[in-house]
């Protein structure tokens, strides 16, 4: 694990609060009618427009700024022709890099009208996340993190990714600790403050397995059902844990609940 110092730390809200001012900015044009692929112009425009660059694009061969993934695709899916139609759900995940440092953040969209049962899985991942959060201070263990995601959302009948994780985040978008959406509490690694990880729950309306499209990229369901993914990035404290980045601008652009 890469412990963060305070200067470190500085440098990674910046980057957290660009990736999630990116997000509203997108949030904007969220609507049926428009392509996937517009939504990623408009995400690296304003990237650079911060003075960052797009931390996914390029990275391990990926063809762009953003992960657009619609309906039963769970993550990783390639912005295109994809015209968003009333009724789907959109996961949206975007990274960036600036002054060396990394910032990470996913957020589920609705658009337009979207069938109430689907809008409960949304609100539940959503709460699992915060609650996983509440986890994050010295002392505690990565499976109770892991535990607060999976005991919230399977009584409601939903299901949890394995195969796909949160993890630690700096320099590297990808360090250490894998950091599951399933699990026991008090196993795992020791929770050190000066940590920073993305928590980012995977949650299927059915069943919990997954499938890799044709692309190499897309990850979908393996039943077609609907999946949410939300993600934020958080500084293990002594106390209580910090939260570098924010979906209060995205749901100020939505006119929702913000924490």
């Amino acid at each position: 694990m890469e412990i963060k110092n305070e200067e470190e730390i500085e440098w990674m809200r910046e980057n957290a609060l660009i990736v999630s001012r990116t997000l509203a900015e997108v949030a904007k044009e969220i609507k049926p009618g428009v392509t996937t692929r517009k939504l990623d112009g408009i995400a690296e425009e304003y990237l650079k427009s911060e003075g960052a660059i797009p931390g996914f694009k390029g990275y391990n061969g990926f063809p762009a700024t953003l992960c657009t993934s619609v309906n039963d695709e769970v993550v990783h899916g390639i912005p295109g022709d994809r015209v968003l139609k009333n009724g789907d759900i959109i996961s949206i995940d975007c990274g960036s890099i600036k002054n060396g440092f990394y910032g990470d953040s996913a957020y589920t969209f609705a658009v337009g009208e979207v069938k109430p049962e689907v809008l409960s899985l949304l609100k539940r991942t959503r709460e699992s996340l915060f609650l996983a959060i509440d986890h994050s201070v010295a002392g505690k263990r990565v499976g109770d993190i892991s535990a607060a995601i999976q005991e919230h959302v399977e009584p409601f009948g939903y299901t949890v990714v394995r195969e796909l994780v949160g993890h630690g985040i700096g320099r590297r978008l990808h360090e250490k600790p894998d950091v599951p959406n399933y699990g026991k509490r008090g196993t795992g690694i020791k929770l050190q403050e000066g940590l920073v990880i993305c928590i980012e729950p995977m949650i299927n309306m059915g069943t919990k397995n997954i499938i890799q499209g044709r692309d190499g990229w897309t990850i979908r369901t393996a039943d077609g059902y609907p999946s949410a993914h939300f993600e934020l990035t958080v500084v293990v404290r002594r106390e209580e844990p910090e939260i570098l980045s924010t979906f209060r601008y995205i749901e100020e652009v939505l006119g929702t609940t913000t924490i």
